[in-house]
Order: C-alpha cells, then sequence, then structure tokens
C-alpha cells in the first residue's frame, strides 16, 4: 500500500506538471495564465483560483487561462511545484493561513521565501458550531463544558486553518490546547457530518462552508472568529463574547522565483484590474469574503507577522 501511494503521488505530479507546461506555453502573462490551487476541486483555494478565472475570461484580461490542482500535503505540493518554475512568470498561485501552517506543521524544506508574493486579495472567517440538539445554547456554555473536561469536548474541522482557529479559542479560554481531542476532516460537509453523528461535539469552520447547514437549522452557530459582523449574518463575534479571536483565512496570490521586476508588475497590475471587475466584486459578496488588498513593503511585513504568529500556534497544537 506505501509503495502504491507513492506511486499515485508521482503519478499525480507528473500529470500536474505537464498540465502546468502546456497551458504556460510561451511567457506573455497576457497570453496564457496558469492558476495553481495547492488543493483539490471543491475546496476553498480551488474556489477562489476559479473565480479569478472567471473574472479573467468574462472581461478579456488574459487570452487563455487554466485552473491546475496539485493537492496534498497542506499545499506544500504545490508550493514546492512553483519554486521550480523559476523565471515562469505566468504562473500563479494561491496561498493562505492554511499553507502557512502547512508549512510549518510540517517543517517544509520549501517555504514563501522561495516564492514571489504578490499581494494580499480577500480573507474570510470560521465560526464556531455545534450540533442543533446540542445542549450548549451559547460560547459561554461550550467553553465552561470544555474548561471542565477538555478532552471530553471533541472538536473538529474541515482543514488546518480550523485547528488553528480551534487552538487560539483554547488559549482565549485558558485550556491547554494538547488536553484537547481533535478529529481533522478534510473538508466542511465532513466535519458537518462528525457533528451530526455525534463523534465530535464541536467544530470550526469556514462560514461559507457550513452556512447552509445553519440556516437549514441542522447547526447551532455560537460566535464567529472575525473583527465584526458580517453584513446580514446574525452572529456575534467570539470578540465581542470575551475572547479575543480573530485569526483571519486570508488568500495570497504569489509567483515563482527568478521573474524580473517588470514581469511582478504586470502581474500586480494584472490582479488588480481583475479584482476591479464586477465578477469578482459578485464573488466577494457571494462567497462572504472580505476585501483586504494588500501588496508592496505592507504585505511583505503582514507575511512575516502571519509566519511567526501562525508558527506560534502551530507550536501550541504539538
Amino acid at each position: 500500500m506505501a509503495a502504491y501511494g507513492i506511486v499515485a503521488v508521482a503519478t499525480i505530479g507528473l500529470a500536474s506538471f505537464f498540465s502546468i507546461q502546456s497551458a504556460s506555453g510561451g511567457s506573455d502573462i497576457r497570453a496564457n495564465l496558469t492558476l495553481i490551487a495547492p488543493a483539490g476541486a471543491g475546496g476553498g483555494w480551488d474556489t477562489f483560483m476559479r473565480e479569478q478565472q472567471q473574472a479573467m475570461r468574462a472581461n478579456g484580461l488574459v487570452n487563455n487561462t487554466q485552473v491546475v490542482n496539485i493537492p496534498g500535503a497542506a499545499g506544500t505540493i504545490g508550493l514546492g511545484k512553483l519554486s521550480t518554475m523559476s523565471g515562469q512568470a505566468n504562473n500563479l498561485l494561491v496561498t493562505g493561513a492554511g499553507l502557512v501552517a502547512g508549512v510549518a506543521q510540517l517543517d517544509s524544506a520549501v517555504t514563501h521565501d522561495d516564492v514571489r508574493p504578490i499581494a494580499r486579495l480577500v480573507e474570510e472567517y470560521d465560526v464556531v458550531v455545534v450540533p442543533a440538539d446540542s445542549p450548549y445554547q451559547t460560547l459561554e456554555e461550550l467553553v465552561q463544558a470544555w474548561k471542565a473536561d477538555p478532552a471530553a469536548i471533541a472538536w473538529t474541522g474541515g482543514g488546518t486553518f480550523d485547528q488553528l482557529v480551534m487552538t487560539e479559542l483554547a488559549l482565549a479560554a485558558g485550556v491547554d490546547p494538547s488536553d484537547t481531542t481533535y478529529i481533522p476532516k478534510s473538508g466542511g460537509g465532513e466535519a458537518t457530518q462528525a457533528l451530526i453523528t455525534d463523534t465530535a461535539k464541536a467544530a470550526t469552520s469556514g462560514y461559507k462552508d457550513v452556512e447552509d447547514q445553519i440556516d437549514a437549522g441542522r447547526l447551532r452557530a455560537l460566535g464567529l472568529a472575525a473583527p465584526q459582523r458580517l453584513d446580514g449574518v446574525d452572529i456575534p463575534t467570539l470578540t465581542e463574547q470575551g475572547y479575543d479571536v480573530d485569526l483571519a483565512n486570508w488568500r495570497a496570490l504569489v509567483a515563482p522565483p527568478g521573474i524580473t521586476d517588470e514581469e511582478f508588475a504586470e502581474l500586480r497590475t494584472l490582479i488588480e484590474e481583475t479584482i476591479a471587475t464586477p465578477e469578482w466584486q459578485a464573488a466577494v459578496e457571494r462567497n462572504k469574503w472580505a476585501d483586504v488588498y494588500l501588496t508592496g513593503d505592507e504585505f511583505d511585513e503582514f507575511m512575516t507577522s502571519e509566519q511567526q504568529r501562525i508558527g506560534e500556534l502551530v507550536k501550541e497544537i504539538g
């Protein structure tokens, strides 16, 4: 089985490589552009890149855009692939808080220092949820039960970032994260199933991933890990309930190393044109994203601070 897994990963990697090579024929950014999602289809990174693709296509910003998925190892396989594409400016990869965490958790040999970050575009927020029939009606009731017996309150989530939010909440509540039972899942759907089947008692998940389950009454939302309430969403933040947790799941675009300053500037211009389109603005609203565009020295400083902050949370996970 181990050998089969290695062969499968190698096959996927080679297929992705040749797909990228084919899509990126030529170096004209406006002629061909490959958008790399370092995860499988249907997840947050994939959704982000397909929304970028749609906005570019609808407005004729690039003649040919292709989304390529390179899943595995919390996004570090995709990051590693981009790091080998030196000088190939017509490739962009989406990264974010989850990939920063993946680099730290896996002690990845490839980091964001090996690629060229361009800009942060949006961020989204997690929500703390419990099953509709849970005895915990409020966040405070859940936290008190958690503090009384950390191991008895099993948590779940759909990815590395969700575990980070749970960890930050634990620290804010005075719970040792290493005493908590955490059941990782591969997406919001699996996390919801774990709650409904009573495998887990609570979850942190991207709001958009569980919005339909909250609206349908299957899950109860107890708090948003956001700096302020979302428009049209009647869920209090964790901060206003006394827990200073506002870790944002941000999305940014990075380019391969070795590109010229002129190519970097052209990519940044393309990104700015894309996010100004009505299609992208509609995507931001539809996906409940917050527009937090940041580039230049301020973005570089943000990346440095996030790598430190998230690295410290990863250490708390153990």
